[in-house]
């Protein structure tokens, strides 16, 4: 779950007055700290409140790789502030760590907000300075499990690349996942925040330890992400005949 706080202001009329001041829409500087703290809010395996795409999962220690790509959608803004992620990771479906990176596409007032972020939850999350997100461009993120809780985490795209090594003690490694995802503003509790219409995103090249997604290794959920109400906010595809790619479309906010 990504969990969206302030730095120094309290609330969200604070993160959208930060988000208005992003800068244009390539810009990846933003005054906030972004977090994600799994689990998804799942209410079965197939409907969350702020997930839509694919979770591969199994037992303890079993995923030590996951890629993914994705074409970057363009946020369709009227005059409400929404927010939407796109990203690949490890863990987070079913346990209490996740290791990822992604993009971000935002609203802020009628105004587009693109960026690159990377986190190790429990830690804050932190964006990729310098690293411009372009709508149309294919983004390519990777998370790999190097050993004694350390981790490389990779993002390219654009004649662009990132490359990061963190630590997290004791991971899961116990899901792989490929996601379009309504952040969350937490005080306390946690609400999820409203959807970008992005339109349709296209996920390809995605592998958990160089298998596909619905390997018959281990399990696998399609997450159609849903409100309270069951209603409909997005919904992906069936993966293709590789089993690698499929698309995630915007229907609700």
């Amino acid at each position: 779950m990504r969990i969206v706080r302030p730095v120094a202001v309290l609330g969200l009329a604070g993160l959208v007055v930060a988000a208005a001041f992003a800068g244009s829409a390539a810009s990846s500087s933003r005054t906030a700290v972004l977090k994600h703290a799994p689990p998804a809010f799942l209410i079965s395996h197939s409907d969350s409140l702020n997930w839509s795409g694919y979770a591969s999962y199994s037992g303890v220690g079993t995923f030590t790789d996951v890629i993914g790509r994705w074409v970057q959608p363009s946020a369709t803004c009227s005059k409400s502030t929404t927010y939407s992620s796109f990203w690949a990771g490890l863990d987070g479906y079913n346990s209490n760590s996740v290791e990822q990176l992604g993009t971000e596409a935002d609203c802020s007032h009628g105004r587009p907000v693109y960026y690159a972020w990377w986190e190790m939850y429990p830690n804050p999350s932190n964006t990729i300075s310098g690293f411009t997100i372009t709508p149309g461009v294919a983004y390519t993120a990777e998370v790999k499990y190097t050993g004694n809780g350390g981790f490389t985490l990779t993002l390219s795209g654009g004649g662009q690349s990132f490359s990061k090594n963190a630590t997290l003690t004791n991971p899961s490694l116990s899901s792989a996942e490929w996601i379009g995802e309504a952040p969350s503003m937490c005080a306390g509790s946690c609400r999820v925040l409203p959807l970008t219409d992005f339109g349709t995103v296209n996920f390809s090249g995605s592998s958990a330890n160089g298998q596909a997604i619905n390997n018959s290794a281990w399990s696998y959920d399609p997450m159609r992400m849903v409100t309270n109400g069951l209603v409909t906010k997005a919904t992906p595809s069936n993966p293709d005949a590789t089993g690698s790619a499929f698309s995630v479309t915007w229907a609700h906010s």
